[in-house]
């Protein structure tokens, strides 16, 4: 995990779904929906006066679900992410009905500056996350890292199993470090399986070094040997991986009144 994204955590697997795994997340409110919309450089004002006309527009229809916006601050800065607040699945039929009001407005004003726009589900993963209560994610910089594993349902056990260890090392010491982890659904073949953030207030922030450094940290905790034998695990099931910087955008961001 990157201290920022350190190589160890350099992918994550194509996740195999089955049935019963998919019931027992439907009535938790740890799903979060994403947007990602790529504009033109020359377009770029046009497009954020056209999303602020539809934040506008969804405010006077009192649509009552928070979305925070973030720009792509490093990688291609021409981008920009929205994100859900993390609610239940049935919460997005809600957001469809209500939001339908203001789709007119989207498409006229905001469709014509999109040179593209993909979206995908993420459903959070306590168990694989070391973050404190009440921390907001939505407020500085967001160092986020896609990762993509190998096939198959043994990559991902591999894969799930070696962070939940990590995680465990890092809530018993405490460790300083916060990251959260969630897993991708739904979002096209070129998709990566997992998502990892990690929250800083400032660049001033980002570019602290953590103490211990993360993998000393799970030596402390397990022994040379089995970090080791960590690391070899997420070496041998990760496929590639990708970073960027994210900044919270106030201008864009929807949030009800009263939120």
């Amino acid at each position: 995990m990157k201290i920022h994204a350190p190589l160890w955590l350099v992918s994550i697997a194509a996740l195999l779904f089955v049935a019963g795994a998919q019931a027992a997340e439907m009535n938790k409110a740890n799903v979060v929906r994403d947007y990602t919309d790529k504009v033109m450089p020359a377009n770029q004002q046009a497009y954020e006066e056209g999303v602020k006309a539809y934040n506008q527009c969804m405010g006077e229809h009192g649509f009552k679900y928070k979305w925070t916006a973030l720009s792509h601050v490093t990688g291609n800065v021409y981008v920009y992410s929205y994100v859900s607040d993390p609610v239940e699945w049935a919460d997005f039929d809600t957001m469809h009905e209500t939001a339908g009001v203001c789709d007119s407005v989207w498409r006229s004003k905001v469709n014509p500056y999109l040179k593209s726009e993909t979206s995908a589900f993420m459903v959070v993963k306590p168990e694989l996350s070391h973050m404190p209560e009440g921390l907001d994610l939505g407020t500085g910089l967001i160092d986020v890292t896609y990762f993509k594993l190998k096939s198959g349902h043994e990559a991902h056990e591999m894969f799930s199993s070696a962070i939940k260890a990590i995680t465990e090392a890092a809530e018993k010491t405490k460790w300083p470090g916060h990251y959260m982890f969630s897993m991708v659904q739904d979002a096209g073949p070129d998709a990566p399986d997992y998502i990892l953030v990690w929250p800083a207030k400032n660049w001033a922030d980002f570019g602290n070094q953590i103490d211990p450094p993360l993998w000393k940290m799970v030596e402390e905790v397990y022994g040379k040997k089995k970090a080791g034998e960590l690391r070899k695990t997420l070496d041998e099931v990760i496929v590639n991986s990708s970073s960027h910087v994210d900044h919270y955008n106030a201008d864009l961001t929807y949030t009800p009144s009263g939120g």
